[in-house]
C-alpha cells in the first residue's frame, strides 16, 4: 500500500503532538508544573529531624519527630530531610541532641537509603540539612557520600561563598542528574576545598525561630544567622532562602521538651486554630514577598502538612505520591501513655545528672 505526501502531512500534526504530550505529563518532585520552576522559586515539605521515629522500630521513642521511615517520607512527597550528626564510636551517628537519648544508626545508612530511593525516581529533587553536632570537617562527611553513592547527585553551586540569585529549575537538575542539594550547619567554607558540594546552610538560607512550645509564639522573623537576626529586609536582599521552622514542642518535666505530636494535627493544619500551618506560611509569605522556601514540620502526614505546600506551588493534582498512616498508628501506639515519657525523661535526667558529675 502507498500513502501520497499529502497524507503524511494530513498526520504530522497528530505524529508531533504525541511526544509532546508524553513530555509534559513528567512530573517532578510531584507535578509537572514544577518542572520549570527554579529551585528557590518552590516551597520543599521538610520533615524535621527525619531519622528520628516515633514507631514499633524504636518503642515509640517520645523522642521522635516522625511516624515513619524516610523511604516512606520520600514517597509521601517529603523533599527535605534533615537530621543530627554525631561523633559515636568513631563513627558518624545519628543522634537526637546525644547518642545516649536516640541513637538512629550510622549517617551512611541514613544516605544510602536516600540514594536508593533516589535511584528509583529519576525526575525528583532531594535536599539534605545535616545538623553539624560535632563539627565534622568536610572531608569526614564527604567520605559518607561518597561510600554510599549518593555523591554521584551532588549539586554544586557557583561559589561557595556567596548566596545565588539564581537557581536553576528542577528540569535542569534533573536533566544534569544533580538532583541533590546539601547543606551543612555548620561547615566553614574557606575550609571545604574537597566537597564544594556540601554548603554551608547560612551562606544560603536563614531560619525563624524554633523551640516553640506556644502556638502563638510561631514567627517569620529571621532568627540565623546572627548577620540578620531580626533584620527581614536584608535576610531576602541577601539572596538567602527562607526556612520556616513550624514544629511544636511542649515541656516535661526537669526543663526537657519533647515534640508535641498530640497537637500535631493542628500545628501542620492548613487553617484552623492558632498557629497552624497554613496561615503561618501565608503571613511569611506577605512579609517574605515570596513563599518560604522550606517549610519544616515534626509528623509531616498531619495535618496534612502537604496541603499547605501544595497550595503554595499552586499544585491541585499531585502525582506519584504513597499515602501514609502513621497518624493513625501513633494515635494508638505508646507515644500518647505515661510509659512513653517516663522512659525519655528519665534517660534525660540521667544525660542531666552526668553532665552535672563532669562540670562539677
Amino acid at each position: 500500500m502507498k500513502f501520497s505526501g499529502l497524507w503524511a502531512l494530513t498526520f504530522l500534526p497528530c505524529m508531533l503532538a504525541a511526544p509532546l504530550r508524553l513530555a509534559s505529563s513528567v512530573a517532578c518532585n510531584n507535578s509537572p508544573n514544577l518542572c520549570k520552576q527554579s529551585y528557590s522559586e518552590i516551597t520543599h515539605l521538610g520533615a524535621h529531624d527525619s531519622a528520628f521515629t516515633r514507631n514499633a522500630t524504636d518503642n515509640f521513642s517520645t523522642s521522635g519527630n516522625q511516624g515513619v521511615s524516610i523511604t516512606e517520607q520520600l514517597d509521601a512527597g517529603v523533599r527535605l530531610l534533615t537530621t543530627q550528626a554525631h561523633s559515636n564510636n568513631g563513627q558518624i551517628d545519628l543522634c537526637h541532641t546525644s547518642c545516649f537519648l536516640y541513637n538512629a544508626g550510622s549517617l551512611l545508612n541514613w544516605l544510602t537509603e536516600i540514594k536508593t530511593w533516589m535511584d528509583a525516581n529519576p525526575n525528583d529533587v532531594v535536599t539534605l540539612l545535616i545538623v553539624n553536632s560535632d563539627k565534622f570537617a568536610a572531608s569526614a562527611l564527604d567520605a559518607e557520600f561518597k561510600t554510599s553513592g549518593i555523591k554521584d547527585y551532588a549539586y554544586t553551586p557557583p561559589s561557595n561563598f556567596t548566596a545565588m540569585s539564581t537557581w536553576p529549575s528542577l528540569q535542569d537538575m534533573v536533566k544534569s542528574n544533580t538532583r541533590l542539594v546539601t547543606f551543612v550547619a555548620s561547615l566553614d567554607p574557606s575550609g571545604n576545598t574537597v566537597a564544594p558540594y556540601l554548603l554551608d546552610e547560612f551562606t544560603y538560607v536563614f531560619e525563624n525561630n524554633y523551640n516553640v512550645v506556644d502556638p502563638s509564639g510561631f514567627s517569620c522573623n529571621p532568627d540565623r544567622p546572627a548577620t540578620v537576626a531580626n533584620k527581614t529586609a536584608l535576610a531576602i536582599s541577601s539572596g538567602r532562602l527562607p526556612l520556616m521552622n513550624h514544629f511544636l514542642d511542649e515541656a516535661e518535666a526537669f526543663g526537657i521538651e519533647i515534640p508535641n505530636f498530640n497537637a500535631s494535627n493542628s500545628t501542620n493544619a492548613p487553617s484552623g486554630a492558632a498557629g497552624n500551618l497554613g496561615s503561618a506560611a501565608m503571613e511569611c509569605t506577605n512579609i517574605y514577598g515570596k513563599a518560604p522556601t522550606f517549610i519544616l514540620v515534626d509528623f509531616f502526614d498531619s495535618g496534612p502538612a502537604i496541603a499547605t505546600v501544595d497550595s503554595l506551588n499552586g499544585v491541585s493534582a499531585a502525582v506519584g505520591r504513597k499515602a501514609i498512616t502513621s497518624t493513625q498508628i501513633l494515635a494508638e501506639s505508646l507515644s500518647r501513655s505515661p510509659a512513653g515519657r517516663v522512659r525519655y525523661s528519665a534517660a534525660a535526667l540521667l544525660l542531666i545528672l552526668g553532665w552535672m558529675v563532669v562540670w562539677a
